[in-house]
């Protein structure tokens, strides 16, 4: 329904790879039941509690890839407001969004001005050199920001951001939206009948 590519959405959901090693494991170790699957000794409860935490953690991997791709960030912020998430941090995630290219390319600037005088970091011995550099990047992404809502008080910023266009969301959007949920809650039901 996203029309997102298969191999693209394989490709983002790796990140839960650790869990499903983690997942994995947890038959082998516990306590209770034992029963025996191909001639491997699992304990229930191991193997209840694994695949619980493969299938709830990759349906959520899914929905995060499946939401990221599909929605820009703006979106997502705009989401968020209407959801009633505080204010505050609709703001700091925004101001995020907007000023993370600007940091990226002071480190960039900041990196190129390092190798322009020679240096190239090759071990630990250079660490302070980096720490020095990454503490002068933090200073000045503060005083950056301090300018920036010195600016945004002179003209006028009173805490909202102003909205810049509003989107009304349509009945097939609604249903779009609630047909996953749906379906879980009749699968849920169809399961609680049958005994599962």
């Amino acid at each position: 329904m996203s029309k997102i590519p298969i191999l693209l959405l394989f490709k983002r959901a790796l990140i839960e790879i650790p869990f499903v090693f983690f997942a994995i494991l947890m038959p082998f170790f516990g306590e209770g039941e034992k029963f025996s699957i191909f001639g491997v000794m699992v304990y229930r409860d191991g193997l209840l509690a694994g695949t619980s935490i493969v299938v709830k953690g990759t349906l959520g991997v899914l929905a995060a890839v499946i939401l990221s791709t599909t929605t820009t960030a703006r979106e997502i912020l705009r989401g968020l407001e209407k959801l009633k998430l505080p204010m505050i941090m609709v703001q700091i995630a925004s101001f995020m969004l907007r000023y993370i290219n600007v940091i990226s390319d002071e480190m960039e600037r900041m990196k190129v001005a390092r190798e322009s005088r020679g240096f190239i970091a090759t071990g630990i011995k250079h660490w302070k050199v980096l720490a020095t550099a990454a503490a002068a990047l933090f200073i000045r992404s503060y005083e950056r920001g301090e300018r920036v809502h010195l600016a945004m008080l002179s003209r006028g910023f009173d805490g909202a951001l102003p909205s810049l266009d509003s989107h009304s969301v349509t009945t097939r959007e609604w249903f779009t939206a609630l047909s996953i949920p749906g379906l879980a809650l009749i699968a849920s039901i169809t399961a609680s009948l049958i005994g599962w």
